[in-house]
């Protein structure tokens, strides 16, 4: 069963969703969607590594809250209610030094005044290389 407000979620309803944004700037593209999840990758390059070469734990922290973010805007009703993050954590678990992260967003609890995301990403190998937890509130828009 679909989580969705629109039922039928697409990676084509998403990709507009980024423009003039962190998201677009660092290379952010939505790769898939599902019943209950996203996905999207980012490219471990110049813009998303720190100075030892490696992916930047921020960048990774972009990519989670970004897709956390989406997800809970795609839960709700947009004409009642707009989501905001509250807060993340993130484990880093591994290094990567090219090619691209995945993260994928899974609900944990989607409540009537917050939603609590699983973040999981990985790098091309398909190893673990980051966990993070996203804390989105859900606010009612004013007439």
């Amino acid at each position: 069963m679909s989580i969705w407000f629109h039922k039928e979620l697409s990676v084509e309803q998403l990709q507009p969703l980024g423009k003039g944004t962190m998201g677009e700037y660092l290379g952010i593209e939505w790769t898939e969607t599902g019943d209950n999840f996203v996905k999207a990758r980012m490219p471990v390059d110049h813009r998303t590594k720190q100075p030892y070469g490696l992916l930047h734990g921020g960048a990774s922290c972009v990519l989670a809250e970004t897709i956390g973010s989406v997800a809970s805007a795609m839960v709700v009703d947009h004409t009642k209610f707009y989501c905001v993050g509250l807060e993340i954590n993130a484990n880093h678990i591994r290094g990567v030094r090219e090619g691209f992260v995945t993260g994928i967003a899974t609900p944990l609890h989607l409540g009537a005044t917050t939603h609590v995301w699983d973040i999981k990403i990985y790098d091309d190998r398909e190893k673990l290389v980051c966990v993070s937890r996203l804390t989105v509130a859900i606010l009612a828009r004013k007439g």
